[in-house]
């Protein structure tokens, strides 16, 4: 990666009309919480097929131990790196309109941004299947397995997606709407393989907008997507670009 190229994104984002961040697994790996997919990743130890919501409805009892320990007991431990306390300071100085996110740990909002889509939804809050009220999390005992609805007695699920459940349509709707805005994109730690969010970056470009990308490795945005492509870790290359922009 040149400093040319360092120096042109910055400059596209200083220069933006509206700019978004999109964001996954890739920004958070710094902070201690695992991706889900490739070497390490979660599905390697763990079999997807527990986290099918059909299959959760029939066994929570053998499930929510592996939520516990998968999900709360590593991500709800988790801190923001200074690639999150970046996104948040260029909200703060009205440099970015929103981060759309994959992730489901709530790193972002931790670290201060405040206008941010959650595509796949968050550990920090859990739904009962049976009334369908919404709680924090942190008013939840997760000391009991399966913890029970404290208006109810029915049974929780974290509120993000499980696989056969599709994602909230108010929020792909919302962001969707926002990308088609947007004239410049900030990728962060994601290859888009996941559908619809990964289409997000593909929006802005097709409408003109210009695409950054920072990655440790080469991704499918890279060679037919992103206009300048940033290699290295988010959590040193998000402050430098962020320095960049402010400066």
């Amino acid at each position: 990666m040149s400093n040319h190229a360092l120096e042109n994104a910055a400059n596209a984002l200083k220069n933006a009309r509206c700019a978004i961040a999109f964001t996954g697994a890739g920004i958070s790996v710094e902070s201690g919480v695992p991706p889900f997919r490739g070497p390490g990743g979660v599905w390697t130890r763990h079999d997807p097929g527990k986290f099918d919501k059909y299959y959760f409805r029939r066994n929570p009892e053998e499930v929510w131990p592996l939520l516990k320990e998968i999900f709360f007991d590593t991500l709800g431990k988790a801190k923001p790196n200074p690639a999150h306390m970046g996104l948040a300071k260029l909200e703060t100085r009205g440099k970015l309109a929103a981060v759309i996110t994959q992730n489901i740990d709530g790193l972002h909002q931790s670290a201060g941004s405040r206008t941010v889509y959650e595509y796949h939804g968050s550990i920090r809050r859990m739904q009962c299947l049976d009334c369908f009220e919404y709680f924090d999390t942190s008013s939840v005992s997760l000391e009991k397995m399966p913890p029970s609805c404290p208006r109810c007695g029915g049974l929780l699920k974290p509120d993000f997606v499980f696989f056969s459940e599709s994602i909230p349509i108010d929020v792909h709707e919302e962001a969707t709407s926002l990308a088609r805005q947007s004239d410049v994109c900030l990728i962060v730690g994601t290859g888009g393989e996941v559908m619809p969010a990964g289409r997000i970056p593909h929006i802005v470009k097709n409408a003109g907008g210009i695409i950054i990308e920072i990655n440790l490795h080469e991704t499918g945005y890279s060679y037919t997507t992103s206009d300048y492509y940033l290699e290295g870790k988010a959590g040193i290359m998000v402050p430098k670009l962020v320095g960049l922009v402010l400066s």
